[in-house]
């Protein structure tokens, strides 16, 4: 399996990462120089362990290719698709665009990643109705990073900084977005009767003040 990006797409065909094959078949497909061509198939599996240690499936696909102005780019990208229990339906997409510049003799490099995050929910349950929820997250970094001539170096820098980006996007969408969409939801329509909210709020209120004040005279 494969993700059909721009990146891999020649005409109406598509290279697979795995094969360097053009899918439909084409002659003088645009490929990837021998160096990149090593890079990509270290870093599909690296990312394939990566895949499933994080994902338990889905499909992913890692492509590079060389700058005109020196240096080299690349795209990591996970798809999972998930259907719980035929009541929830998911979709997580993660795009991963790195740049790379190797400086110092090659023993050092410049990594630039912009990763983008789109998340889809959907409820399926027929006694509920149908409830769509997706959106998406882009976040940037930049770093600066030591090599050694081993390409597989570039390969350990670049998932590196993906597993941190993607923690932190999910994390990011779990405690901020859903978070908020939730807070949105319960000052749009409350499950209880506002009399009821009212009272647990001022009930709430009490008991921190209370703690706060049994702060202060133990401070004291």
């Amino acid at each position: 399996y494969q993700r059909r990006v721009r990146d891999n797409r020649d005409g109406d065909s598509y290279r697979s990462p795995w094969s360097n094959e053009f899918f439909p078949p084409i002659e003088d497909g645009n490929a990837p120089s021998d160096r990149m061509r090593k890079l990509e198939e270290q870093a599909n599996d690296a990312f394939d362990v990566y895949r499933e240690q994080y994902f338990d499936g889905g499909i992913s696909s890692c492509y590079f290719w060389e700058e005109d102005h020196g240096g080299f780019s690349g795209a990591i990208l996970i798809k999972k698709t998930g259907d719980l229990k035929n009541k929830f339906r998911s979709s997580w997409d993660s795009i991963h665009v790195i740049e790379v510049h190797e400086k110092g003799a090659g023993r050092n490099a410049h990594y630039k990643l912009i990763s983008t995050v789109m998340l889809w929910l959907q409820n399926t349950r027929s006694g509920s109705g149908q409830m769509d929820l997706g959106g998406s997250l882009s976040r940037q970094v930049e770093k600066d990073l030591p090599v050694t001539n081993d390409m597989f170096s570039h390969i350990v820098n670049i998932g590196g900084m993906v597993e941190k980006m993607e923690n932190n996007i999910r994390g990011v969408l779990e405690t901020v977005y859903f978070g908020r969409t939730l807070t949105v939801l319960n000052d749009v329509r409350s499950l209880v009767d506002l009399e009821s909210k009212k009272q647990h709020d001022k009930l709430s209120q009490g008991i921190a003040n209370a703690i706060k004040n049994k702060d202060r005279t133990s401070t004291n």
